[in-house]
C-alpha cells in the first residue's frame, strides 16, 4: 500500500512554505517563558501541523519535545499530542506551557517567598556548590525550594519550580546561559527572593496571556519523561503526525545546560549526561560514539514511531550536521538510514538557515548555516 502523503505531493507541499522565517521572535511569546537550547521556532511545527493535519482520532507526536514547542502548536489547534523526552526539567517546562493553572500563581509565589524567608532549610549535597553559588544564594535557594515542595496544588507547584529555575543560573556565579564559567559576582538573599517574585510574575503573566486572553485549550496533552528507545508502551497512542528535531551528536549539551537547575530542583543530571543521545561526552570519552552508536540509537526511536504511527501519517524531523573531531557528520543520511530499518522512506526535504544569532554551549555549531527538515513516510508494501 502506497502512503498517504506520495513523495511529490510532500515536496510541492514544503515548497510553500519560506522556512527561515527570519522574522521569527519568541521573546514576548509562550516560549520565552524558560531558556533552553536549540528549541523549536514556533513557526515550524505550526506550519508542518497546518501542512500534514493528523487524521481524525490520532495525536500529534514529538518524541524528543523538549520544552513542549510542539505541544503547544498541537494544543492551539485543538490536537491532542503526546510529548516524550529524557529531561526531566524540559519535561516541566513542558506540563506548565500546556496547563492552565488552577490557582492565583503571584499570590501563592508571595507566600512561597514569605515562607522561605523565615525558614532555615539545609543546603542540599550538590557537587561544587560553593564554586557556583555563594554562601547567601544557597540558603536563599534551598529555602525556596523547600517552600515550593509543601504547596498542594500541583499546576501552582510545577508553575513556581519554572519560576525558579528560570533565576537559577541569573543568580549563581555561571558567567550566562550559554558561558559555562564562573565569575565573580555580587548576589545578596534578597535579590534571590525579590528574582524569584519577579519570576513568578513573568510565567504569571504568560500563562494568563495563553490561557486566559488568548486561548482555551480543549486538546489533551501528555508529557512522559522517558526515554523515546524505552518508553512504556501503555505510554503511547496512535499518532499522525510526528513532528520533532532530534539531538544529534556533538551538538547541544542539554545536561550541561541546565545542570545546577536540574541540580536545585532534585533532578539527576547526570543520569541525563548518560543516556542522552549525541551528548558531547559520549564522543570525547576512552572509547568514544561513533555515527554508529547514533544510527543504532536513532533505530530504536524509528521502532517506537513505527509502532504507533498510522499508516497514512508522516514524521517530519528538523536536524543539522553535526562536527566532530573537526569532521562534518551528514546527520540526516545517518537518521534516513536509521529510518529505512523500520520500513521508512524520505518523502521530501527542505532545507532552512540557521539564524546566525543562536548561541551554544558548543561552539562548532556556530559555523553550521544550514538545516534539513526532511518528511519520513512508511515506504511501499
Amino acid at each position: 500500500m502506497l502512503v498517504h502523503y506520495e513523495s511529490a505531493a510532500v515536496k510541492e507541499l514544503l515548497g510553500t512554505v519560506s522556512w527561515d522565517f527570519p522574522s521569527a521572535n519568541t521573546k514576548l511569546s509562550i516560549h520565552s517563558m524558560h531558556p533552553y537550547p536549540a528549541r523549536f521556532i514556533q513557526e515550524i511545527p505550526r506550519a508542518l501541523i497546518e501542512l500534514f493535519p493528523p487524521p481524525p482520532g490520532t495525536s500529534v507526536l514529538d518524541p524528543f519535545c523538549g520544552s513542549g514547542t510542539t505541544l503547544v502548536e498541537a494544543q492551539n489547534r485543538n490536537i491532542d499530542s503526546l510529548g516524550i523526552d529524557l529531561h526531566p526539567l524540559a519535561c516541566l517546562i513542558a506540563r506548565v506551557k500546556t496547563c492552565p493553572l488552577t490557582g492565583d500563581l503571584v499570590s501563592e509565589g508571595s507566600l512561597v517567598a514569605n515562607r522561605a524567608q523565615r525558614a532555615d532549610v539545609p543546603v542540599p549535597p550538590i557537587p561544587r556548590l560553593d564554586h557556583w553559588f555563594q554562601p547567601p544564594v544557597q540558603k536563599a535557594l534551598a529555602s525556596i525550594v523547600g517552600a515550593i515542595r509543601a504547596v498542594a496544588d500541583e499546576s501552582l507547584r510545577n508553575a513556581l519550580s519554572v519560576a525558579l529555575s528560570r533565576i537559577i543560573v541569573r543568580v549563581s556565579n555561571q558567567e550566562s546561559d550559554t558561558r559555562y564559567a564562573a565569575v565573580p559576582k555580587i548576589v545578596s538573599a534578597d535579590f534571590v527572593f525579590s528574582e524569584f517574585q519577579r519570576s513568578v510574575q513573568l510565567v504569571s503573566t504568560l500563562l494568563s496571556e495563553r490561557f486566559e486572553t488568548m486561548f482555551r485549550p480543549n486538546a489533551g496533552v501528555r508529557v512522559v519523561n522517558a526515554d523515546i528507545r524505552a518508553v512504556p508502551e501503555r505510554a503511547l497512542t496512535p499518532v499522525g503526525l510526528v513532528v520533532t528535531s532530534p539531538p544529534y551528536p556533538n551538538a547541544y549539551e542539554y545536561w550541561l545546560y541546565h545542570k545546577y537547575r536540574m541540580y536545585w530542583l532534585g533532578m539527576d543530571p547526570l543520569a541525563v549526561r548518560r543516556d542522552e543521545i549525541g551528548a558531547r561526552p559520549h564522543y570525547f570519552q576512552k572509547n568514544p560514539h561513533t555515527d554508529v552508536d547514533f544510527v543504532l540509537a536513532m533505530k530504536s526511536a524509528f521502532v517506537v514511531i513505527a509502532d504507533t504511527l498510522v499508516d497514512d501519517g508522516v514524521a517530519c524531523f528538523l536536524v543539522g550536521d553535526s562536527v566532530i573531531r573537526g569532521r562534518k557528520v551528514d546527520n540526516l543520511s545517518l537518521l534516513s538510514e536509521a529510518a529505512r530499518a523500520s520500513g521508512f522512506e524520505l518523502l521530501g526535504m527542505t532545507t532552512r538557515r540557521i539564524n546566525e544569532n543562536r548561541k551554544s554551549f558548543n561552539r562548532s555549531i556556530g559555523r553550521l548555516k544550514h538545516e534539513a527538515l526532511a518528511v519520513f513516510g512508511r515506504a511501499e508494501r
